[in-house]
């Protein structure tokens, strides 16, 4: 349910089609996630899981399957 909800946010907040969101989706690795997109990605997560993520995450986070790693520290479950 969560990694559904997360790939919802990825594809909204970038402005692409889900089925484009796998674990292998980095960052820079298509031209919509860029600075900017991340950080539309990185405030509607925080919006949507209720976390504040800290700025060793936000930057850490390149990759959907990243993502759900660094989640995990903040209990949510994949």
């Amino acid at each position: 349910m969560n990694e559904q909800k997360l790939r919802t946010i990825f594809a909204e907040s970038l402005g692409i089609d889900e089925s484009q969101i796998t674990d292998e989706l980095t960052y820079n690795s298509i031209p919509e996630w860029d600075s900017i997109g991340h950080m539309a990605l990185i405030a509607e997560i925080d919006d949507q899981f209720d976390t504040m993520l800290d700025t060793d995450d936000v930057l850490e986070m390149s990759s959907f399957k990243i993502a759900k790693e660094i989640l995990k520290k903040y209990d949510i479950e994949f």
